[in-house]
């Protein structure tokens, strides 16, 4: 049995933060049921490859999720969408803020349907604040939390994040979490709550160390002036043929066994030191080796040492890389590889049940589990309720 079989959730989410959150939520077993508005283009499905007509990235996103097309611009969509809060333990909604109040759709007036209701609304600067009705993207909330400045090389410009730290770690990650928490309580009071997550206050969180130091001591940082962001020798190096090397043994042992396996026990005491210059000469003292063989090379090198150095993959090497493998992280879904979920249970089983499924696939879902009856799920269509009629 899933872990969350019994969970069911109606999300209105788009994009990546909000369908990344609730597919984690499915691969532990929840029930999800998206509402789509047809005609409204998910960008989701025209990102990269195709597997018929929507990419693998949305097949992917919305692994295991049935699909329901509502206009909610229409009363009737909205009765519907009532009916079905009864039955649903969450919702999840990914809109600027106001707009479910706009539809009729918001917490105050679901709760007096279902005051077991869990709903939480996912955007970029939070329901409340100056920022709150201001359109943003990934970058923007690494911008605004500090991040980008941080993590830049000192006279350099940021470089755009190669995955969206901010929707996912940041708003995908702390939605998860709150909803479960939010489920959690309501098991101990019988009542569900409204949950305002902003991903700029998600993301500004990750500062987990830059931040707490600065706020306790109000002394200023920047670009590689600590520790973690390259100020010192925990950092990436280029080898001969211009790939590149993680090394990041922090701890005294990993330094020591780094010097002895180099062959460079002198520098030993360079690696120990806490002074700025000596780290600094350590640094470049690895610079100057790493950079005398080839990427192979030191694969073989350093394959069989405990360290803390390891090499900078290419995606496709770590989707084939031995510890993918072994973790079981590719995984079979109707045919497609797909990446498989982290949170491995001892007593619960992931669920891949099926890929992501086109707009409005499951709209029998309405006869088929709830109570509508055949004439009225024919009267919606006819009203264009699941969309515009196609023509005779």
């Amino acid at each position: 049995m899933a872990a969350l079989s019994n969970l069911k959730i109606l999300d209105f989410s788009t994009l990546l933060p909000g369908p990344f959150g609730t597919l984690v939520l499915a691969d532990l077993g929840a029930q999800v049921l998206r509402v789509e508005a047809p005609g409204r283009l998910d960008l989701t499905r025209e990102l990269g490859e195709k597997d018929d007509g929507s990419s693998y990235v949305h097949r992917y996103l919305n692994r295991s999720k049935k699909s329901i097309g509502l206009d909610l611009k229409k009363p009737k969509a909205i009765d519907v969408v009532k009916k079905l809060i009864c039955e649903y333990d969450v919702v999840i909604e990914q809109f600027r803020p106001g707009v479910m109040a706009k539809l009729g759709l918001s917490y105050d007036v679901l709760k007096t349907i279902n005051p077991k209701l869990i709903y939480c609304s996912l955007t970029g600067y939070g329901q409340t604040g100056s920022y709150k009705n201001r359109a943003g993207h990934d970058n923007n909330y690494l911008a605004l939390a500090g991040i980008q400045d941080y993590s830049r090389r000192k006279n350099q410009s940021p470089v755009p994040a190669g995955i969206q730290i901010a929707d996912v770690a940041g708003g995908s990650m702390h939605l998860v979490a709150g909803v479960l928490a939010a489920v959690v309580q309501r098991l101990e009071t019988g009542v569900g709550q409204y949950i305002d997550i902003s991903i700029t206050d998600a993301v500004f969180t990750l500062n987990a160390m830059s931040a707490a130091s600065y706020l306790g001591s109000n002394k200023e940082t920047g670009p590689e002036q600590e520790l973690l962001n390259g100020q010192q020798f925990y950092d990436y190096y280029e080898t001969l043929d211009q790939r590149y090397f993680s090394i990041g043994g922090l701890e005294p042992q990993f330094r020591v066994g780094l010097c002895k396996a180099l062959e460079i026990p002198a520098s030993i005491d360079l690696a120990m030191s806490p002074k700025i210059e000596d780290q600094t000469a350590f640094k470049t003292l690895l610079q100057g080796i790493i950079k005398t063989r080839d990427f192979t090379t030191w694969q073989a090198f350093f394959r069989e040492l405990d360290v803390c150095v390891e090499p900078v993959l290419t995606l496709a090497e770590a989707c084939n890389h031995q510890l993918i493998q072994d973790r079981n992280m590719i995984v079979n879904v109707e045919g497609i590889s797909q990446v498989g979920c982290a949170i491995n249970m001892s007593e619960s089983e992931h669920c891949y049940r099926f890929k992501g499924v086109e707009l409005g696939a499951n709209n029998n879902i309405l006869m088929n589990e709830f109570s509508f009856s055949q004439d009225e799920f024919d009267q919606l269509t006819v009203d264009g309720v699941f969309g515009k009629k196609e023509e005779e």
